[in-house]
């Protein structure tokens, strides 16, 4: 099981506003944040509850791209994910819907972040 993942961005404070709209309706926030007046690289924890499990760093580099895909409790917050994450400036690379080739309640919509970073809100329930 992953306790938490890292990605490298490449604007600290446009994907740190990025993330803190896209992923409002998932209940993830802002949890902590590191800079070098703390004793760290600059960075952003996001999470639920007091712990941060999605973190952003700034990074000098064009990051590698990752996909990452956050779990939904119900459709309809996926959906709000993805009207969040436009509004925040996403580009679309999946709008919400079934995607039966992965299982018959796989319900998901993609975005591409400020990096290109490809971010998933999932849900597997039933309707």
């Amino acid at each position: 099981m992953l306790d938490h993942i890292r990605i490298g961005v490449t604007d600290h404070e446009r994907s740190r506003a990025f993330y803190e709209r896209a992923l409002k309706p998932l209940g993830i926030g802002i949890i902590v944040e590191v800079t070098p007046e703390t004793g760290g690289e600059t960075a952003t924890g996001f999470g639920k509850h007091g712990k941060p499990f999605f973190w952003i760093d700034a990074v000098d580099d064009p990051p590698t791209r990752v996909h990452v895909a956050f779990g939904s409790e119900d459709r309809l917050t996926v959906d709000a994910f993805y009207e969040a994450a436009m509004a925040a400036g996403a580009r679309d690379n999946g709008k919400p819907g079934l995607r039966p080739k992965y299982h018959p309640n796989y319900y998901g919509a993609f975005v591409l972040d400020p990096d290109g970073h490809n971010i998933e809100a999932v849900c597997h329930a039933p309707a």
